[in-house]
Order: C-alpha cells, then sequence, then structure tokens
C-alpha cells in the first residue's frame, strides 16, 4: 500500500505547486464573495435562521466539507477510471503489488489531498475570523473524513467504469444535487418537511454538520459519534469491496 502511495506522491509532486495556488485562490474567492456579497444580504434579513452566527460563518464549515466531496468523488472515480484504463494501475499489474494495494494507496493518496485543499481552506476561514484553535483542526480532520467516505466507494465502483461519461452522469445528477439538499448552503429545516429525513441520511449532510459544528464549536460527543460512524462506515465499506472490484478488474 505505501508503496502504491509513494508512487502517487512522487506523480504529485511535479504538479503541487497549481494545485496548490488553486486550494488556496479558490476558498478567498468563495468566501469574500459570500462573505462580503449574500452574505451581508442574509445576516441583514434572516439572522435567525442560522443559529445567531454570521451566514459566512455558517456558510464556510459547508463549504468545506462539499468542497472535500467533490475533489475526494473526481479523484475518487475519474482518477481511478484512468488508471485502471490505460494508466497506473496497468503498469502494476505484473508487479508484486496486489490490486487490494493499488486500492489502499490510491485512496491514502486521495485522503492526503484533501488534507491539503482542506487545510488550505481552513487557514483562508482562520484569516477571515470564522474559526480558530482546536475548532480549526476538527473541522480539518472532519473535512477529509467526508472526503474519504466519498471516495472509497466511488473508487470502488470506478475502477470498473470503461466510458468516463458515465462518470461525468454521476457527477451532475448524483453530487451536484447533494449540494441544495444536505445543508452546504442553509439549513436544513429550511427544506419541505416531507424531504427532511431524505436529506438527515445523506452523506454529505453528515460531513457539512460534522464540519460546521466543530468549527462553531457547538459539537456534542453523541452528534459527532454518529456523524463519524457514519462517514466511517461508508470508506471501510467502499474499500472492502473495492478489494473485490479492483481484483476483478486487474486480474480478470
Amino acid at each position: 500500500m505505501l508503496r502504491a502511495f509513494g508512487y502517487w506522491i512522487t506523480l504529485y509532486r511535479r504538479t503541487w505547486r497549481g494545485s496548490i495556488v488553486i486550494s488556496v485562490v479558490n476558498p478567498m474567492l468563495f468566501l469574500v464573495g459570500i462573505g462580503a456579497g449574500l452574505g451581508a444580504l442574509v445576516d441583514d434579513n434572516a439572522p435567525a435562521q442560522i443559529a445567531g452566527v454570521s451566514y459566512a460563518a455558517f456558510f464556510a464549515p459547508g463549504m468545506l466539507a462539499a468542497a472535500a466531496m467533490q475533489s475526494a468523488f473526481l479523484e475518487g472515480s475519474a482518477g481511478v477510471a484512468r488508471a485502471a484504463g490505460y494508466g497506473a494501475y496497468r503498469g502494476a499489474t505484473p508487479t508484486p503489488l496486489e490490486p487490494e494495494q493499488l486500492a489502499g494507496g490510491h485512496l491514502l493518496f486521495i485522503a492526503f489531498r484533501v488534507l491539503i485543499a482542506s487545510g488550505a481552506f481552513v487557514v483562508v476561514m482562520a484569516a477571515f475570523g470564522l474559526t480558530a484553535g482546536w475548532q480549526a483542526l476538527g473541522a480539518l480532520l472532519g473535512a477529509t473524513l467526508t472526503g474519504v467516505a466519498f471516495a472509497a466507494p466511488a473508487a470502488a465502483w470506478a475502477v470498473g467504469v470503461r466510458k468516463l461519461r458515465h462518470i461525468d452522469t454521476m457527477f451532475r445528477f448524483v453530487i451536484m444535487p447533494l449540494y441544495m439538499f444536505s445543508g452546504t448552503f442553509f439549513a436544513v429545516s429550511q427544506l419541505p418537511e416531507w424531504i427532511q429525513p431524505v436529506s438527515y441520511l445523506l452523506p454529505l449532510w453528515h460531513g457539512v454538520e460534522l464540519c460546521r459544528t466543530l468549527s462553531l464549536g457547538t459539537a456534542t460527543i453523541t452528534g459527532s459519534s454518529i456523524h463519524v460512524a457514519y462517514l466511517l462506515a461508508l470508506a471501510i465499506g467502499g474499500f472492502l469491496i473495492a478489494r473485490i472490484t479492483y481484483r476483478r478488474r486487474l486480474h480478470p
């Protein structure tokens, strides 16, 4: 597993500068735009709907979790599909590396990427006074776990995908709608009552709530434990399935 992880790290050394810049610039644009624009409008008109905190403080940890989900899904799906079709996985097939080691190494690398990108996001949040100290560290770890919870099932599925358009379809019709129904931009309580129970079952909602409560200092042991257990179950379950699908694809 560590050898596979080392390969992706070596590859990452060639492109890390560009990815770090994107990781810092994007959250700055989001937070400045939302905080100075929409955030000011919301704060002036509906402060009670966001638990007494500024909209920027409410929005930022939700966007942190959603950004982790998006980047992890794309790397865990498109990145895995390319590696399985004509990339690193094919080159590693004749080596002593087992398929589950390839899966574990790639997922470990995705977790590393999410950690770095989320760390940049949290630094920007702290610069705007939206989080600090142990709260920032908790939100960072929550975002990383959220990313892995999406990356593992995505990799288990994508290793068998032959055409990238299937991944585009999944991204458009499954991943993107999660932004709207998981409390990223507004509280789930603002949704129609009939859809709220569905939202509470969505993995992104657990990630958003985990990051938000940790960032705002309102987390409880019971609530955080439920969110962590849910996300861990997805990550572990996804990896266990990936062990099967990787072997099926790489050693038919």
